[in-house]
């Protein structure tokens, strides 16, 4: 089985003979073909180089055909040949030794490369062996040409699948391109809607309260036209104060939570402002209203500012009290934290109530402006908003602890202060104004028409000629003319592109020794600009006594000429 296989497969090979001269020619190709080997006899060399183009496996070339031929074309076809092929050739050589014919026959080998050497006579199982041998070479080659182009085509498959994975990544991470973007586009709406309904919640809890502090001032101004019982009066004022004073806390709170009012930090000794806030905690809560206090020894003292710290602790208990509609017990305790989640050293004050408690989704909300579960008019919803801004503000935080039925605790992280403690009395009214200087000239810079007049009012019920101007440059034209000024008090905030810290800048440069006063209702970046030229700043709203105070000290701080 295994000889009719070989036999078939040298039959479907092709053998080149080229052998011009004599008989050799066809009684090689008569004998190969006897041998179940197929052949063609070339009859010249343009013949045999024809052979070899149109594909053969294997060629018989006596030598002598080969004399005095264009080998270069040969050698090129040789050269040409694929990779994979190494044609075999055999050469019928002579018995012939001479020098040139030896050197000539080198040369062929030498080009040839796959070449087999018979001398003539040729025995005929010399030849067919020699054939079978360069057939069953050649088969190999082909067997090699066939993995080749297998692998090729396995490689060009590959890569057909490679191309056609990578299409569809490609498709792919579009469509999650186009699916990240869609999502960012919606949470960007969300986040859009959140803000709009934030604004509108805010807004509105504005409008409801000033709304309020306004009617109260409004109608009771109308009212002050129609009455003149002496108590009457009275009791309308004194409910137009305190709207005014609720409308400044409120404007306080919003501050504080925006973290946009500047803090004074000090140290702050927590025990004593505790015990020296404890009247004034008292009168805030109901009869039915136990308040301890649990503080650790050796407290630290912190770093916060004093009168924030005191609005804090009382907007905690006003809230733990009305957490307990049925009264209970609200409970300060505060402690050292030696390392609170490796940020440093920090004071923690709880303040822990017996209240109703909150439920998870209100405990999420607590510390947003307005949001408040109280009824209308019994509370702002901007307590815990402030207690949060003065927390961060002042390099701190604050958490909530609550469960529905058993009470709420919110603990405050205030950082330690090295520092000692400064002392803090407790709040007095303004001592009894001294006589005000006479014919003594306020220059006020004001831009807002109805405040100015206001203002000018105040001041000369305390004593004092005014010269208003309603912006910096005519303060500065003011200065210029001559006129007698003994104090310039300007508010900060300005229209024409020139703040009252550049006018207080400028006056400077040109009156050394002239007193400066500022006042503002904002702006607490230029306020640092202001405590740097040490000028002080009335932060608005302010009282008659306020703005008295703040006068005489600028005056007093300078020598006042006499009128002549």
């Amino acid at each position: 089985m295994a000889v009719n296989v070989a036999r078939s497969e040298e039959a479907s090979q092709r053998v080149l003979v080229f052998a011009p001269i004599g008989r050799d020619g066809k009684s090689v190709s008569e004998l190969l073909i006897r041998s179940g080997i197929a052949t063609d006899v070339c009859k010249d060399y343009d013949d045999l180089l024809r052979g070899l183009e149109a594909g053969a496996d294997a060629a018989i070339v006596a030598e002598e055909g080969l004399f005095g031929q264009p080998l270069d074309l040969l050698d090129e076809w040789l050269a040409n040949q694929p990779p994979w092929s190494d044609l075999p050739f055999v050469m019928l050589t002579s018995h012939h030794e001479e020098p040139n014919v030896a050197k000539w026959r080198h040369q062929q080998i030498q080009r040839l490369g796959n070449v087999s050497l018979i001398e003539r006579p040729v025995q005929a199982i010399t030849l067919l062996s020699v054939m079978r041998t360069a057939l069953r070479a050649r088969r190999r080659q082909l067997e090699i040409r066939a993995h080749i182009l297998a692998r090729e085509g396995a490689a060009a498959e590959l890569e057909s699948l490679v191309l056609k994975r990578t299409a569809e990544l490609q498709a792919a991470n579009v469509a999650l391109r186009d699916e990240m973007s869609e999502r960012a586009r919606v949470e960007q709406s969300l986040r859009h809607a959140q803000k709009l309904e934030a604004v509108g919640q805010l807004t509105g809890g504005i409008a409801h309260d000033f709304n309020n502090l306004l009617m109260v001032i409004t109608a009771g101004l109308e009212m002050l036209e129609r009455r003149s019982d002496p108590a009457r009066r009275e009791t309308l004022m004194r409910g137009m104060r305190q709207a005014a004073q609720r409308g400044a806390g409120l404007t306080r709170q919003l501050l504080a939570f925006s973290r946009s009012r500047e803090l004074r930090p000090e140290s702050v000794d927590l025990a004593r402002l505790i015990s020296d806030t404890r009247a004034l905690l008292d009168r805030s809560l109901r009869g039915d209203i136990e308040v301890n206090v649990d503080l650790a020894p050796g407290l630290w003292p912190v770093i916060a500012d004093p009168g924030e710290l005191e609005l804090v602790i009382l907007n905690l208990a006003v809230n733990a009290r009305d957490a307990m509609p049925n009264g209970g017990v609200i409970t300060l305790q505060g402690e050292n934290v030696d390392d609170a989640d490796g940020r440093g050293e920090f004071v923690r004050l709880a303040v822990r109530d017996t209240g109703v408690g909150m439920a998870d989704a209100i405990k999420a909300r607590v510390f947003e402006p307005f949001f408040t579960t109280k009824d209308v008019g019994k509370g702002s919803g901007l307590g815990l908003a402030q207690v949060y801004g003065f927390a961060k503000q002042s390099g701190g935080s604050v958490t909530i602890d609550s469960t529905v039925g058993q009470g709420t605790t919110i603990t405050l992280l205030l950082p330690r202060s090295h520092a000692p403690a400064q002392a803090h009395g407790p709040m007095t009214l303004a001592a009894e104004a001294s006589p005000p200087r006479s014919n003594l000239c306020v220059l006020l810079v004001e831009d807002d028409g109805e405040v100015a007049a206001l203002v000018g009012e105040m001041l000369h019920s305390i004593g004092y000629e005014v010269l208003h101007t309603a912006s910096a440059a005519a303060a500065l034209g003011a200065l210029a003319n001559g006129r007698r000024v003994d104090l310039v008090f300007s508010d900060i905030m300005m229209p024409g592109g020139t703040n009252g810290v550049e006018l207080a800048r400028e006056v400077r440069k040109r009156r050394a020794d002239l007193p400066i006063l500022l006042t503002s209702g904002f702006s607490e970046a230029i306020r640092k600009d202001a405590d740097a030229l040490g000028i002080p700043v009335l932060s608005k709203p302010y009282g008659l006594e306020d703005l008295r105070a703040a006068v005489e000290a600028q005056l007093a701080g300078y020598a006042v000429a006499t009128p002549s």
